[in-house]
Protein backbone atom coordinates (compact mmCIF):
# COMPACT_ATOMS: atom_id res chain seq x y z
CA UNK A 1 0.00 0.00 0.00
CA UNK A 2 2.80 2.33 1.13
CA UNK A 3 4.40 1.40 -2.43
CA UNK A 4 1.30 2.38 -4.33
CA UNK A 5 0.55 5.27 -2.31
CA UNK A 6 4.18 6.59 -2.84
CA UNK A 7 4.15 5.97 -6.76
CA UNK A 8 0.64 8.05 -6.79
CA UNK A 9 2.68 11.12 -5.68
CA UNK A 10 5.74 10.47 -7.87
CA UNK A 11 3.29 10.04 -10.72
CA UNK A 12 1.37 13.20 -9.74
CA UNK A 13 4.78 15.58 -10.07
CA UNK A 14 4.49 14.30 -13.64
CA UNK A 15 1.30 16.10 -14.23
CA UNK A 16 0.55 19.66 -14.63
CA UNK A 17 -2.09 19.58 -11.84
CA UNK A 18 0.49 18.47 -9.43
CA UNK A 19 1.40 22.06 -7.78
CA UNK A 20 -2.15 22.52 -6.86
CA UNK A 21 -2.74 19.48 -5.68
CA UNK A 22 0.39 20.72 -3.25
CA UNK A 23 -1.03 23.96 -2.88
CA UNK A 24 -4.42 22.31 -1.72
CA UNK A 25 -2.61 20.36 0.56
CA UNK A 26 -0.93 23.33 1.93
CA UNK A 27 -3.86 25.40 2.70
CA UNK A 28 -6.02 22.65 4.55
CA UNK A 29 -3.24 21.52 6.66
CA UNK A 30 -2.53 25.27 7.56
CA UNK A 31 -6.39 25.40 8.74
CA UNK A 32 -7.83 22.20 9.23
CA UNK A 33 -6.48 19.27 7.89
CA UNK A 34 -3.99 17.14 10.20
CA UNK A 35 -2.11 15.36 7.28
CA UNK A 36 1.17 17.68 6.11
CA UNK A 37 2.23 18.75 3.10
CA UNK A 38 5.48 17.15 3.71
CA UNK A 39 3.71 14.08 2.41
CA UNK A 40 3.21 15.45 -1.06
CA UNK A 41 6.48 17.77 -0.84
CA UNK A 42 8.99 15.18 -0.11
CA UNK A 43 7.97 12.59 -3.08
CA UNK A 44 7.35 15.53 -5.51
CA UNK A 45 10.79 16.82 -4.89
CA UNK A 46 12.44 13.55 -5.01
CA UNK A 47 10.81 13.02 -8.97
CA UNK A 48 11.59 16.28 -10.08
CA UNK A 49 14.48 17.80 -8.00
CA UNK A 50 14.57 20.79 -10.81
CA UNK A 51 11.33 21.66 -9.59
CA UNK A 52 11.90 21.59 -5.63
CA UNK A 53 11.73 25.33 -5.24
CA UNK A 54 8.54 26.02 -7.00
CA UNK A 55 7.05 23.44 -5.11
CA UNK A 56 8.50 24.88 -1.86
CA UNK A 57 7.59 28.35 -2.60
CA UNK A 58 4.16 26.93 -3.44
CA UNK A 59 3.64 25.14 -0.17
CA UNK A 60 4.76 28.25 1.53
CA UNK A 61 2.14 30.49 -0.07
CA UNK A 62 -0.76 27.95 0.53
CA UNK A 63 0.17 27.72 3.67
CA UNK A 64 0.46 31.30 4.89
CA UNK A 65 -3.21 32.22 2.77
CA UNK A 66 -4.28 28.52 4.71
CA UNK A 67 -3.26 30.31 8.07
CA UNK A 68 -5.60 33.17 7.39
CA UNK A 69 -8.09 31.24 7.00
CA UNK A 70 -7.40 29.41 10.50
CA UNK A 71 -6.83 32.79 12.11
CA UNK A 72 -10.29 33.72 10.24
CA UNK A 73 -11.85 30.93 11.90
CA UNK A 74 -9.78 31.24 15.65
CA UNK A 75 -11.12 35.14 15.11
CA UNK A 76 -14.68 35.00 13.62
CA UNK A 77 -15.93 31.01 14.40
CA UNK A 78 -14.25 29.93 17.73
CA UNK A 79 -17.20 29.46 19.44
CA UNK A 80 -18.22 26.83 16.92
CA UNK A 81 -15.80 25.62 14.69
CA UNK A 82 -12.62 27.13 16.15
CA UNK A 83 -13.20 25.28 19.15
CA UNK A 84 -14.73 22.16 18.03
CA UNK A 85 -11.20 21.80 15.86
CA UNK A 86 -9.04 22.87 18.92
CA UNK A 87 -10.89 20.12 20.90
CA UNK A 88 -10.76 17.21 17.98
CA UNK A 89 -6.64 17.96 17.87
CA UNK A 90 -6.45 17.68 21.58
CA UNK A 91 -5.55 21.41 22.72
CA UNK A 92 -9.20 22.26 24.33
CA UNK A 93 -8.05 22.62 27.51
CA UNK A 94 -4.62 24.48 26.74
CA UNK A 95 -6.22 27.65 24.39
CA UNK A 96 -6.31 29.88 27.53
CA UNK A 97 -2.93 29.40 28.60
CA UNK A 98 -1.40 29.98 25.12
CA UNK A 99 -3.80 32.91 24.57
CA UNK A 100 -1.76 34.58 27.50
CA UNK A 101 1.86 33.27 26.68
CA UNK A 102 0.87 35.66 23.32
CA UNK A 103 0.53 38.40 25.22
CA UNK A 104 4.77 37.61 26.23
CA UNK A 105 5.90 35.59 23.31
CA UNK A 106 3.75 35.73 20.54
CA UNK A 107 6.45 36.11 17.65
CA UNK A 108 8.61 33.28 19.08
CA UNK A 109 5.55 31.04 19.42
CA UNK A 110 4.38 31.65 15.85
CA UNK A 111 8.35 31.37 14.32
CA UNK A 112 9.28 28.47 16.79
CA UNK A 113 6.08 26.04 16.49
CA UNK A 114 5.81 27.38 12.43
CA UNK A 115 8.91 25.31 12.02
CA UNK A 116 7.78 22.13 14.33
CA UNK A 117 6.24 18.76 13.39
CA UNK A 118 3.47 20.97 16.16
CA UNK A 119 -0.14 20.92 14.05
CA UNK A 120 0.20 24.82 12.42
CA UNK A 121 -3.62 24.97 12.15
CA UNK A 122 -3.23 25.21 16.16
CA UNK A 123 -1.29 27.94 15.93
CA UNK A 124 -3.66 29.48 13.12
CA UNK A 125 -7.06 29.45 14.82
CA UNK A 126 -4.99 30.14 18.48
CA UNK A 127 -3.81 33.14 16.55
CA UNK A 128 -7.02 34.58 15.63
CA UNK A 129 -8.72 33.41 19.07
CA UNK A 130 -6.14 35.79 20.42
CA UNK A 131 -6.29 38.70 17.90
CA UNK A 132 -3.15 38.63 17.39
CA UNK A 133 -1.71 41.12 15.39
CA UNK A 134 -2.80 39.82 11.54
CA UNK A 135 0.21 42.23 9.70
CA UNK A 136 2.59 40.23 11.99
CA UNK A 137 0.78 37.21 11.75
CA UNK A 138 1.20 37.22 7.79
CA UNK A 139 5.02 38.22 7.94
CA UNK A 140 6.04 35.71 10.79
CA UNK A 141 3.87 32.87 9.29
CA UNK A 142 5.65 33.86 6.14
CA UNK A 143 9.39 33.39 7.26
CA UNK A 144 8.58 30.68 9.63
CA UNK A 145 6.29 27.76 6.41
CA UNK A 146 9.21 29.35 3.81
CA UNK A 147 12.26 28.29 5.95
CA UNK A 148 10.28 24.72 6.65
CA UNK A 149 9.91 23.91 3.32
CA UNK A 150 12.55 25.48 1.59
CA UNK A 151 14.97 23.75 4.35
CA UNK A 152 13.31 20.16 2.95
CA UNK A 153 13.35 21.24 -0.52
CA UNK A 154 16.84 22.51 -0.54
CA UNK A 155 18.04 18.93 1.37
CA UNK A 156 15.99 16.80 -1.33
CA UNK A 157 17.66 18.99 -4.42
CA UNK A 158 21.10 18.87 -3.17
CA UNK A 159 20.72 15.28 -2.00
CA UNK A 160 19.40 14.45 -5.34
CA UNK A 161 19.06 10.61 -6.67
CA UNK A 162 20.35 9.47 -3.55
CA UNK A 163 17.69 10.89 -1.22
CA UNK A 164 15.36 9.18 -4.07
CA UNK A 165 17.27 5.87 -3.48
CA UNK A 166 17.41 6.39 0.19
CA UNK A 167 13.29 6.44 0.30
CA UNK A 168 12.89 4.01 -2.47
CA UNK A 169 14.85 1.22 -0.66
CA UNK A 170 13.57 1.96 2.63
CA UNK A 171 10.07 3.49 2.21
CA UNK A 172 8.60 1.65 5.36
CA UNK A 173 11.37 2.98 7.58
CA UNK A 174 10.69 6.36 6.12
CA UNK A 175 7.15 6.05 6.33
CA UNK A 176 7.50 5.15 10.10
CA UNK A 177 10.22 7.61 10.83
CA UNK A 178 7.61 10.79 9.08
CA UNK A 179 5.21 9.14 11.65
CA UNK A 180 6.68 9.22 14.64
CA UNK A 181 7.71 12.49 13.63
CA UNK A 182 4.02 14.00 13.27
CA UNK A 183 3.02 11.93 16.61
CA UNK A 184 5.72 13.29 18.22
CA UNK A 185 4.62 17.00 17.38
CA UNK A 186 0.97 16.05 18.46
CA UNK A 187 2.18 15.04 21.77
CA UNK A 188 4.71 17.95 21.95
CA UNK A 189 1.90 20.40 21.28
CA UNK A 190 -0.25 18.63 23.99
CA UNK A 191 2.57 18.63 26.88
CA UNK A 192 4.63 21.76 25.74
CA UNK A 193 1.59 23.95 24.37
Amino acid sequence: MLRRLYQWVIDLAERPSAAWALAGVSFAESSFFPVPPDVMLVPMCVAKPQKAWWYAFVCTVASVVGGLFGYAIGALLYDTVGAFLIRLYGYGDKVEAFNAAYAHYGHWIILIKGLTPIPYKVVTITSGFAHYSLFWFVVLSAITRALRFFLVAGLLYWIGPAAREFIEKRLGLVTALFAVAIVGGFIAAVYLF
